[in-house]
């Protein structure tokens, strides 16, 4: 037996995607790829999306949703982004609803009426009450729109937050042979990228790829020196900005967050071993601006969908370019500047390695040993930031960013073509099947015992690049990764191998400057240009602006909701400088949508109209 929508609500099944995206997200136009995306998944079809944290994810399910008939299935590992995500489709009209352990069973069952009888657009539930059999065969018995599998690299063993509930879910596209299923990420290198199609049985489905790169933000690196002094100096300038602040362990967290709080900061900790209720209570209070910087675990995600974060610092290392990428890409949502530091000391390299030698398998010791490798590797590079981040992920920057911290203060550089064909001729001759520490010690003429047993003491490459210490050719070879000229192969103990970009090197038809290596590095930032202001206004622009942020807090706290439900500062931003004086100018500021306007609309336009005399 299936089930429609009820005849109330608006029927946005036949409209213009563009009519539903100005009416109910308040969006002006779309982002690259997310129309295409949405077409492709109403029409039926199944859709794999890698697209950045902030990229718009979400409304490639969201909207399909709302032009199929039936009920959205969205399932998502942490609860506090389904709670984010429904509260803001909520605030737009949309009838959605969550289905997780959080619910009391009064809830719970309330929902799965609504479920069964058709009012719900979406619905959110997580990875393991979705594969429940009896959730299952309640959904069979339903029409359902498509069914949205986010954060879809927890499907993979390779992927950095392997769930082994999320492995299970490739059950579900034999179960719903006629509903079309989107899996979207937004941290998966190309490993983990098949891995995801093959475990959810997409390999028929169509994918779209954007880019990884979020030019709003500035990364940058400093090697850890008196670390609290560091955090203190760079967060000084930011008392009025909210920010995250990871850590390694749950002790250096509730240090850091005590700290911090004594320096007059709001800050809180959040982390797995707090009760509940306080880890709600300072989300919520976070969520809300009430609280200015969590302070949280690396390994606990903080599954946010607040686009007002202007700062994230990485007080520890983290373990995996991925989690870097997706926990910086917690800064800057709206678009606006925003800042990613990283504190980075030799200490957490070893102090991980440990961690990473105790547990697990040895495929999965493997490949997080890779993983951190790449991680130390982005945080020892002398080339852009960006451009290696994006490298690891399978994108290839064609220039330098000139917002990180590298770009904005280069490092010297040198003629490396000589360097570049040594090592490169040496991968060729150990026939592209050893990594990146063996090879160095061949070309550094290494006599051990490993060196001997393949008898590569008798290349011709053995000993000749004793010029340069360890740590000069980890920092060469490390570049030429970062520039495509190796790849690394985590299938093969992360080998190195060549690729085609290669060639022409070895053959001396080009030449290669790279950043001359700096084995210490003095911590610092002398010399480095100030980020832009999140919000650019001019004085009168700026003065509107907090009078409209005062206005939506105290309709946000009214309501119960985070100020961002309300309006984003990017939304903000632009009424201050359009200044719109009626409804309809009202209606084309970016994020104000039809409901947005009926709720809203009167009390921001008198304010508005206040401010201009």
């Amino acid at each position: 037996m299936q089930t429609t929508r009820p005849a109330n609500p608006p029927d946005d099944t036949a409209r213009p995607l563009e009519h539903t995206l100005q009416q109910v997200f308040g969006l002006q136009t779309f982002r690259p790829h997310q129309k295409d995306i949405i077409e492709h998944v109403i029409g039926g079809g199944d859709a794999f999306v890698l697209m950045p944290t902030g990229g718009g994810k979400s409304l490639c399910y969201q909207l399909p949703a709302l032009h199929r008939s039936g009920t959205g299935i969205v399932i998502s590992p942490l609860i506090s982004l389904m709670k984010d995500q429904v509260d803001a489709l909520t605030a737009n009209g949309v009838r959605a609803a969550m289905y997780n352990s959080n619910l009391d069973a009064a809830t719970a069952r309330s929902v799965l009426a609504q479920l069964r009888a058709g009012e719900l657009d979406l619905l959110y539930v997580a990875p393991e009450r979705v594969m429940r059999q009896n959730f299952v065969a309640t959904l069979q018995q339903l029409e359902i729109a498509l069914v949205a599998i986010d954060e879809a690299h927890c499907v993979s063993q390779w992927g950095h937050d392997f769930r082994p509930e999320y492995a299970a879910l490739g059950a579900l596209r034999e179960a719903f042979p006629g509903v079309p299923f989107i899996a979207l990420t937004a941290t998966a290198d190309p490993h983990t990228r098949e891995d995801i199609v093959g475990v959810l049985g997409l390999e028929g489905a169509r994918r779209f790829a954007t880019s990884f790169d979020r030019p709003n933000i500035r990364y940058t690196v400093l090697e850890k020196n008196q670390p609290r002094r560091q955090l203190m100096r760079f967060l000084e300038s930011r008392r009025e900005e909210s920010g995250i602040v990871y850590a390694l362990s749950r002790k250096r967290v509730e240090e850091v967050a005590a700290f911090l709080a004594a320096e007059g900061f709001a800050a809180a900790a959040y982390h797995a071993g707090l009760p509940a209720a306080e880890r709600s209570a300072v989300q919520e209070r976070f969520l809300r601006d009430d609280r200015g910087i969590v302070v949280a675990t690396v390994a606990f995600g903080m599954g946010i969908d607040k686009p007002n974060v202007r700062f994230v610092v990485h007080y520890d290392l983290p373990r995996h370019l991925e989690a870097y990428y997706q926990e910086t890409g917690r800064a800057g949502r709206d678009g606006l500047p925003a800042e990613a530091l990283l504190l980075f000391g030799t200490q957490d390299v070893a102090a991980a390695r440990a961690q990473i030698e105790q547990g697990g398998s040895e495929t999965q010791r493997r490949i997080e040993s890779h993983k951190l490798s790449a991680m130390a590797g982005f945080a020892e590079s002398l080339t852009c930031r960006r451009r290696v981040l994006l490298g690891y992920l399978g994108e290839n920057l064609e220039t330098d960013c000139g917002n990180c911290d590298v770009c904005l203060v280069p490092p010297e550089r040198f003629d490396a073509t000589d360097a570049a064909r040594k090592v490169l001729s040496c991968v060729y001759r150990v026939r592209q099947n050893f990594g990146l520490r063996h090879v160095i010690d061949v070309l550094r003429g290494s006599d051990s015992e490993r060196i001997h047993k393949f008898g590569h003491h008798r290349l011709s490459t053995w000993g000749i690049g004793r010029e340069y210490s360890t740590a000069e050719w980890t920092s060469i070879v490390r570049q030429l990764i970062h520039r495509g000229y190796l790849v690394q192969d985590i299938t093969r103990y992360s080998v190195l191998r060549l690729t085609p970009l290669a060639r022409a090197l070895l053959r001396g038809e080009e030449t290669l400057e790279l950043a001359r290596p700096r084995v210490r590095e003095a911590a610092g930032s002398a010399g480095r240009k100030p980020a832009r202001a999140a919000v650019e206004l001019d004085a009168d622009e700026q003065r509107l602006f907090e009078a409209l942020r005062t206005l939506r807090k105290r309709l946000a706290d009214e309501q119960g909701v985070p100020p961002y439900v309300i309006f984003g500062d990017a939304a903000l931003a632009e009424m201050c400088r359009q200044r719109p004086a009626n409804e309809q100018e009202f209606l084309a500021i970016n994020g104000v949508g039809q409901v947005k306007l009926e709720r809203h609309g009167a009390a921001f336009l008198e304010a508005i109209a206040e401010a201009a005399g």
